[in-house]
């Protein structure tokens, strides 16, 4: 039967034979008795104390108990490995599996895991190996050996190629030599010819160093042919495990950790957790890392303040004496070593940040406080309580709250904390008191005494004593207003009251007893101008008569007030309500609200006319109404049958036109007027009247107004021709200037001419001619009867001139004499028999020197002129 075989000797065909380096049994190995343990339970509810099964470890040294540790806590696992519940677990999924710790005699942890299975549930199932199918169907590969798994230690120095500990022989090298070769990864599979296998003698070689950290394990295949090729083994798989070595140190996760502790935090409390991980393999001790504290930055108060859980990195409170105030952040730094501590180590550091905790009580900068305020203030600041706190500004520790806790049983005092959070303000109380009146009243009391107590707006984090403060509340009398009792007093009277009539007496009480005080009482309030109070004795009288409907008057009630004045230097005013119920009186007679109508005059239907009363109910209805005068012998009146209304009738057909019906309405007591009813009749028939247009004189409107139309056009033409008659008839006035008069035109030319000497000229001779003028009214001068503005001077200063001249400008621009003016102005008039020659005698000069032709090139603006004068003498 053809195998294989592993050793540094071989093993037989049959009878496996391990070479001495196997053969002897292994030494005691600490652990598990199984990497996985399945517990089955037949319900998915499991109760506490119910007991699943038990957990094998023995660490070789006899002892039958041991100490293990469940990651999930709802499970308890005792010294002797039985596994049970310590609270109710519903296994949802069908299955739950946690992980279970134990340590033997040389510390060192050791996992196992277990698993809880609901024997129907849905849970995952064990893993079952499967061989691959052939055309027969399912069977194993068959084989006599197969060799266990391979370990190669990483990092191994060589030399290389290194010869392993491992020889591959087959059964068949006995009969025939057998070639060796091996596939996979790691020899003819990336990493390619890492492992090597002499051909003839079945060695395995490494060629390189191995590194655990980039793959711990490989998986090859063996393979043997006899060299005539005749016989060929089936493959066999090879797993060589690499065997970790400490090679990699700790790395923290990060650098540095940060946490914060509250000051007020006990002893114990955990803060954080550090963490460090290591690449070496997690099942030894080169990655079983342990944390240590170095050291601490600032020592103070005690270099031991934290300590850090060697195993898991938590970093806790070591001891008291936190205090943010004077030390706000430690510094920490921290190493990982592996191999329990024992091995490659690497330091990091933690900060921490102390937060504030509510441990120092607010102070009263002061705890005694003497103040006096008026008495009858509401509202008013009494004093304010500034306090200090050490903790954290602005937080709910440092934020300050006061509360009076003494001398404050009327509740005349409110204290409130101000905007800045570390002030108490005192105040009297907003509102009257229902029974004292004013809050403060010093004939009552003159003093008070409270006590105030400060805290936070959050609790203290330690019993801590709280500061108070006394205040003393002086007050201090003041003037007070009478007092009327009732403050708002009502009386019932009958609203037809005489004048002179004493209706009540209304009188004030002067709350200044202390004083001897004389009250005068006056009317503040009397719209309607009804009452009259005596001054002394607060007699009521009516003043003038009352009405109960009048509108100033509100369901039956009248409002007026009563002032009472102390004689005080500084007097005192207090107000009294006076109210007034006026008892009805029938003193309005009925009235009927419509007034006009429109109906036609045969076969009309009834007119509904509404009665109202002003008086109240028992003075109103049942109405009833007489028809007066004409419309007696017309008309007829009934009432409807509630006796409110009046129903009026046409008895007898009349012409078109407007009829006053005159009917007297009685109340229930007889008491009655006169109402006058105007109703136009329309020649129609029936309920619905259509008057048409009246016929005056036997003509109908439209004529009418046309006839009125044609007179006034009448009229407007009529007066057109007076006025155009007139118009004719004025006089004609002679000219202002003769027709024979004879002027001639004078141009003034803007030339410079022959210097000073051509200003040498007379204008009187063209002035003398106004004097000999025709009549000719000149108004060319400023009005005199309009007052002229005041114009600014000229400055003597040249800065000023801008102001000078604007100011001035506004002047003339409101100036209603300033030119031009609304006249006839003369300036060409020479008059009759001037002195002075004609203009039209002077000639141009006719001299031939002066050359004209240059105006052709003047351009077309000169075309003109150039024909007149470049032309030559022609």
């Amino acid at each position: 039967v053809n195998g294989w075989a592993r050793s540094p000797d071989y093993v037989s065909s049959k009878l496996p034979v391990l070479s001495s380096v196997f053969a002897e049994s292994p030494p005691c190995s600490p652990g598990f008795d199984s990497e996985v343990f399945i517990f089955k339970v037949h319900r998915e509810h499991l109760h506490r104390g119910k007991r699943l099964g038990r957990v094998g470890f023995s660490d070789c040294s006899g002892r039958k108990r041991m100490v293990f540790d469940s990651t999930d806590k709802r499970f308890e696992v005792a010294t002797d490995g039985t596994v049970k519940l310590k609270r109710q677990v519903t296994l949802h999924e069908g299955h739950k599996m946690f992980s279970v710790h134990a340590w033997d005699s040389t510390g060192k942890r050791h996992t196992a895991y277990v698993r809880v299975e609901h024997e129907s549930g849905k849970g995952q199932q064990a893993d079952t190996e499967a061989f691959p199918e052939s055309s027969v169907g399912l069977k194993r590969r068959k084989r006599d050996w197969v060799i266990p798994a391979i370990f190669f230690p990483e990092n191994d120095r060589g030399p290389f190629p290194k010869k392993m500990t491992v020889q591959i022989k087959s059964s068949i090298a006995k009969e025939t030599p057998v070639w060796y070769s091996i596939t996979g990864e790691g020899a003819d599979q990336p990493p390619k010819g890492l492992f090597t296998v002499d051909k003839n003698s079945g060695w395995l070689y490494v060629s390189m160093p191995l590194d655990r950290e980039k793959k711990e394990k490989y998986e090859l295949q063996a393979h043997a042919v006899a060299q005539d090729g005749n016989i060929k083994e089936q493959p066999m798989d090879i797993v060589i495990n690499v065997i970790d070595q400490n090679d990699n140190k700790p790395i923290f996760t990060q650098d540095p950790f940060r946490g914060s502790v509250a000051e007020a935090s006990n002893i114990g409390f955990e803060i954080m957790t550090v963490t460090a991980t290591d690449a070496d393999d997690p099942n030894t001790d080169n990655a079983d890392v342990r944390y240590t504290i170095l050291s601490q930055i600032p020592a103070q108060p005690n270099p031991n303040m934290f300590t850090i859980n060697p195993v898991s990195g938590a970093i806790l409170v070591g001891a008291e004496g936190l205090d943010r105030e004077k030390y706000p952040e430690y510094t920490l730094e921290i190493q990982a070593a592996d191999v329990q501590g024992n091995g490659y180590a690497v330091k990091g550091n933690a900060v921490i940040t102390i937060t504030d905790s509510n441990d120092n009580a607010p102070q009263f900068e002061k705890t005694s406080y003497n103040v006096s305020v008026p008495e009858n203030k509401v509202g008013a600041v009494v004093v304010k309580l500034p306090v200090t706190d050490e903790d954290e500004p602005q937080s709910s520790a440092w934020a300050a709250k006061f509360r009076i806790v003494g001398g404050n049983s009327g509740g005349l005092f409110n204290v409130s904390t101000g905007l800045k959070k570390q002030e108490g303000i005192i105040t009297t109380v907003k509102v009257r008191h229902p029974s004292n009146g004013f809050p403060l009243d010093f004939e009552r009391n003159s003093k008070y005494t409270l006590l105030v107590i400060v805290e936070n707006e959050i609790q203290f984090a330690k019993l801590l004593p709280t500061s108070t403060a006394t205040v003393t509340v002086n007050v201090i009398d003041v003037n007070e207003a009478p007092v009327f009792d009732p403050e708002k007093k009502t009386i019932s009277i009958p609203e037809d009251q005489k004048v002179g009539n004493e209706i009540t007496v209304y009188t004030a009480s002067d709350p200044d007893t202390a004083k001897s005080q004389k009250v005068k009482y006056r009317v503040g309030s009397d719209p309607a101008g009804w009452l009259d109070v005596d001054e002394d004795t607060g007699l009521i009288k009516v003043k003038n008569p009352m009405d109960r409907e009048s509108p100033l008057v509100e369901d039956g009630r009248y409002e007026a007030l009563i002032l009472a004045t102390d004689n005080d230097p500084v007097q005192a005013t207090g107000t009294g309500t006076l109210v007034i119920e006026l008892q009805d009186v029938n003193d309005n007679a009925p009235i009927i609200e419509e007034r006009s109508f429109q109906i036609c005059n045969k076969q009309s239907s009834p007119l509904l006319l509404s009665v109202t009363d002003k008086d109240g109910p028992g003075f109103t209805s049942p109405y009833r109404a007489d028809l007066l005068g004409d419309g007696q012998k017309n008309w007829t009146v009934r009432m409807n049958e509630t006796k409110t209304g009046i129903i009026l009738t046409l008895s007898t057909p009349l012409e078109q036109g407007l009829y006053n019906v005159v009917l007297r309405v009685y109340d229930s007591h007889n008491l009655h007027q006169d109402n006058t009813v105007q109703v136009e009749l329309c020649d129609c028939t029936g309920a619905n009247a259509e008057c048409r247009d009246r016929v005056i004189a036997g003509l109908e409107l439209p004529a009418v107004l046309g006839i009125l139309g044609a007179i006034l056009a009448l009229l407007l033409l009529v007066l057109l021709l007076l006025l155009f008659l007139r118009r004719k008839s004025s006089v004609k006035k002679e000219p202002l200037l003769s027709d024979d008069d004879i002027r001639d035109n004078i141009y003034y030319y803007d030339e410079e001419g022959g210097g000073e000497d051509d200003q040498d000229y007379d204008l009187s001779v063209l002035h003398r001619g106004l004097d000999n003028r025709p009549d000719v009214f000149r108004n060319d001068v400023a009005p005199t009867f309009m007052p002229a503005p005041q114009y600014r001077p000229r400055p003597a200063n040249p800065e000023e001139i801008g102001t000078f001249i604007e100011d001035n400008l506004k002047a003339a621009d409101n100036d209603p004499t300033a030119p031009p003016y609304d006249s006839l102005l003369v300036f060409d008039y020479e008059g009759g028999g001037s002195e002075a020659g004609s203009l039209s005698s002077l000639n141009s000069s006719s001299s031939g020197d002066q050359d004209y032709n240059c105006l052709n090139e003047w351009g077309p603006r000169f075309k003109k002129l150039a024909d007149m004068y470049g032309g030559g003498e022609d």
